[in-house]
């Protein structure tokens, strides 16, 4: 007797054999009140079983939205207007292989709900809004399970232990009963993969799983995900902005722009021959980033003994007290960072690079007076050549260093008040240090935003009405209003497309010209530091672990921790693929 679950609508276009999904001409539209954006516009391409399939192009391209109609999830006013979508859904039934069209299936139908997990599964960005925070991960993991086989309880949590442990994750017996706080941002990422094969899917979407993960977690994951592909003989969809990892992981490309499909191809044809304008784009893009910036002078001019520092921290330590616990001894305490010292010169960029939770961040806050450092000292010496210890600032001297230390921060979304206009925004800083008022103040905000590539038109807009890369040139023309001397920048292009990233960055040295700045960049991108960087301190566990010129750290690395991050960053080149031969970090070793 045939699954009561199995959608009965069916295509009788036989498909090659080893092809699994088949999206042809497939619209996607969201209608609004004025007009009709076609998010989706006529895209057509493949899936095929043990090949991985890379989805690549700038935000708005429309990747995202085309896996989500693949599984029937998408927002409302969206709509799938045109196109098929079709299924080869095998061994699921006594009748043997079928083709289902998914566009024609209702999406809160049974049918769609059915395939969703058993045939396609998929992995989101970020799994902290994935993954429920009030049910454990075993939980959910077993919820799946049961939801497409009739299993009992105890069947369900044996596989989803083992599921744990096949994604590497550390005593999966206990892990099973740990909520999604519990675990890191790469445990959370793999937990979820865990989640996706449960019923063994033969298609795998992935939806820039590693995006936010730092370059050795994310090798770790695409080593995963490869493996288990080997296993599984499934197919792979996976949507990313990042090239270099096109080029590691990839078999077969497809590169959209403005909804459409650009460019398809074989990964290493369209690596060594692109076609077209946009995909030499962003081939370029990254490319670029392999090297230092043109437009930077010689580390040698920069570094000179005869530089004056503008900046020294010495012995610097910040350690988060344990929280208070019920009837229970407190918390062990977490030292973010620990007796860092390093100086930062006139005209300088200074990267910091380490993975999360390397007190990268921390160290940034406390250099800029946002948190205060639990040990040792900051030392500020400004235009006037007086030094001043950060320790010893309050009130209007306070007031002083931070119009002097100011800070672009990593999210472009979440670090501009929504209900504020682009003009208030960047006017805000000048209004509250009494800079201008009236007429100049309205003239300062327009040059402001010239100074960062906007028109001055834009001033009456709101964030919400910009791109990403728009509204980081918004948080940049707010930092450098009040005329700083160091500007802290925190990951602020980790959240861009690679082509512009290469712009902001471009900016900002254009800026650091100009105006005579000096940067303190903190990143986990490798590239972004050896474009923009001058030197680049290492650090692991709250500690700088090597520090030196960025030609010598990014090129002949002594520390093992900084050959290990190093060895785990992707190459924009398919022929060359090494991730799977990269240097492991252990503590032991060193």
């Amino acid at each position: 007797m045939s699954d009561p679950r199995l959608p009965r609508a069916t295509v009788n276009a036989a498909l090659p054999e080893d092809v699994i999904l088949d999206v042809r001409n497939l619209r996607t539209y969201f209608p609004t009140r004025t007009h009709v954006v076609k998010a989706v516009d006529d895209v057509s391409f493949q899936l095929r079983r043990g090949r991985t399939t890379c989805i690549v192009g700038e935000s708005g391209s429309g990747k995202s939205i085309t896996a989500r109609s693949i599984l029937q999830i998408l927002d409302a006013p969206g709509q799938i207007e045109g196109g098929v979508i079709r299924l080869r859904s095998t061994g699921r039934d006594a009748q043997g292989e079928s083709i289902v069209d998914l566009t024609s299936l209702h999406p809160r139908s049974r049918a769609i709900r059915a395939i969703r997990g058993r045939d396609i599964a998929m992995i989101f960005q970020e799994p902290m809004s994935s993954l429920s925070p009030v049910h454990t991960i075993g939980d959910q993991i077993i919820e799946t399970i049961r939801l497409h086989e009739p299993v009992s309880k105890s069947e369900a949590r044996t596989r989803a232990i083992e599921l744990l442990r096949r994604c590497e994750i550390r005593d999966p017996d206990i892990a099973v009963d740990r909520y999604t706080f519990e675990f890191s941002g790469g445990m959370r990422q793999r937990a979820m993969i865990a989640m996706a094969l449960s019923c063994n899917p033969q298609v795998l979407i992935a939806d820039e799983p590693t995006t936010a993960l730092d370059v050795t977690t994310q090798a770790e994951i695409l080593d995963l995900m490869r493996e288990l592909q080997t296993s599984y003989g499934m197919a792979i969809m996976f949507i990313t902005h990042d090239m270099g990892v096109v080029a590691e992981i990839a078999d077969d490309v497809v590169v959209m722009r403005h909804g459409k499909v650009v460019e398809t191809g074989e990964v290493n044809a369209l690596f060594a021959d692109p076609q077209h304008a946009y995909t030499k784009k962003l081939l370029d893009s990254v490319i670029k980033l392999e090297r230092r910036a043109d437009i930077k002078p010689a580390e040698a001019a920069i570094l000179g003994a005869d530089t004056p520092t503008i900046l020294a921290v010495r012995d610097l330590s910040v350690t988060f007290p344990g929280q208070a616990r019920f009837l229970r001894k407190p918390a062990p305490g977490v030292h973010a960072v620990r007796q860092v010292s390093l100086e930062l010169k006139k005209g300088e960029s200074l990267g910091i690079v380490g993975e999360s939770g390397s007190g990268k961040t921390t160290l940034g806050r406390a250099i800029a007076s946002v948190r205060a450092p639990t040990e040792g000292n900051v030392l500020y010496r400004g235009k006037d050549g007086v030094e001043v210890d950060l320790a010893d600032l309050n009130g209007p001297a306070l007031q002083a260093y931070r119009r002097r230390v100011r800070m672009i921060f990593q999210d472009p979304y979440g670090s501009l008040n929504p209900r504020m206009t682009v003009g208030q925004i960047v006017a805000e800083p000048l209004r509250n240090n009494n800079v201008a008022t009236g007429a100049a103040l309205r003239a300062r905000v327009a040059d402001l935003l010239e100074q960062v590539g906007l028109p001055a038109e834009v001033m009456e807009r709101y964030p919400h009405a910009f791109s990403g890369g728009q509204r980081q040139r918004v948080g940049i023309a707010r930092a450098i209003a009040l005329e700083p001397e160091v500007v802290i920048c925190d990951e602020a292009t980790s959240a861009l497309d690679v082509s512009i990233r290469s712009q902001v960055l471009d900016l900002l040295i254009e800026l650091q010209k100009k105006l005579d700045l000096s940067f303190i960049f903190i990143a986990h991108d490798i590239g972004v530091v050896r474009y923009f960087c001058d030197r680049v301190a290492v650090m692991r566990l709250g500690e700088v672990v090597e520090l030196g010129p960025a030609s010598q750290v990014c090129s002949a690395p002594e520390h093992p921790y900084t050959k290990a991050l190093l060895s785990a960053v992707p190459h924009p080149d398919p022929t060359a693929r090494s991730m799977h031969l990269r240097t492991r970090y252990s503590e032991e070793a060193s």
